[in-house]
């Protein structure tokens, strides 16, 4: 695959025919012999991944060439050239997770096109809704057609972002009943070059702007961006907390440090969530 739209937004992106982890991959490569070879913004994607990992250490198989396992290299710096404040990490997952939206969203407005070029030019969705769910997943119509996983490299500081995106997946290929693929719900095979070149340059637009504001998501617009997109706010949720503990309530927003604030059914209290896994519910 030869990807040059998304080879022209990075400073390298390598493409590996066959991976087991791309984040596995990368991660080894911005720490080896050759780490300054793999500079801010670097990207190892691969159609084959055999051995994908998702939160709390789930793992899932797709076919060949009808998924995209993407890992992004951030090398995160303030203006100073300094560390970024330790809890501005927390929205560099929802940061991956606002610009894949905005990808996907038009990415489905091009199959809309592609499908009905005389409809109507002011809904460009194609009845599509594409949404973020707090904190790492990417939906259309309510079904994951993108998962997010970032992780730390304490020893250097840097952050590995992998994205695992659902291109040509028919029903027979999910990985779960709430899946689907960009094919299944617009009915329109992807450009799979101009999705991953959409992603990465409204990552790093985010991002650096993110970094030029020291971390503050307010006021680098971040914030207003990723709640703008993201789903689950005002959306009843249950949310299932460490320790086997269950949360019922609305999302109402996002604090500070990107952590969803649920307002509890039984007793109305706010409560920010930094990690656990989300169901919207539907009554």
């Amino acid at each position: 695959m030869d990807l040059p739209k998304s080879r022209a937004v990075a400073p390298r992106l390598e493409f590996l025919v066959t991976a087991t982890s791309t984040n596995d991959a990368l991660r080894e490569a911005a720490g080896g012999a050759d780490a300054a070879g793999w500079p801010h913004g670097s990207v190892l994607v691969t159609d084959d991944q055999t051995q994908g990992r998702g939160r709390l250490g789930r793992t899932w198989l797709a076919p060949t060439g009808k998924t995209l396992a993407i890992s992004l290299l951030l090398r995160p710096q303030d203006v100073e050239g300094g560390p970024l404040p330790a809890d501005a990490y927390g929205w560099i997952p929802l940061i991956a997770g606002a610009a894949m939206t905005e990808a996907v969203t038009r990415a489905v407005a091009a199959a809309a096109e592609a499908s009905a070029p005389l409809a109507d030019p002011d809904d460009r969705s194609g009845g599509v809704e594409v949404a973020l769910k707090w904190p790492n997943d990417v939906l259309v119509s309510g079904y994951k057609v993108c998962g997010i996983l970032s992780e730390l490299l304490p020893e250097s500081g840097a952050v590995v972002v992998g994205a695992g995106l659902n291109l040509t997946l028919d029903e027979h290929d999910l990985p779960t009943l709430t899946s689907t693929s960009l094919l299944l719900a617009t009915g329109v095979a992807p450009d799979a070059d101009a999705v991953l070149a959409d992603y990465l340059s409204g990552f790093m637009r985010l991002f650096d702007a993110f970094v030029a504001a020291g971390g503050d998501a307010e006021t680098s617009g971040v914030a207003p961006v990723v709640s703008a997109l993201c789903g689950t706010l005002g959306s009843e949720v249950r949310v299932e907390l460490p320790g086997d503990e269950e949360l019922l309530g609305t999302a109402e927003r996002l604090d500070s440090d990107g952590r969803l604030v649920v307002r509890d059914r039984e007793n109305g209290e706010e409560q920010a969530v930094a990690a656990g896994d989300v169901t919207h519910l539907r009554y």
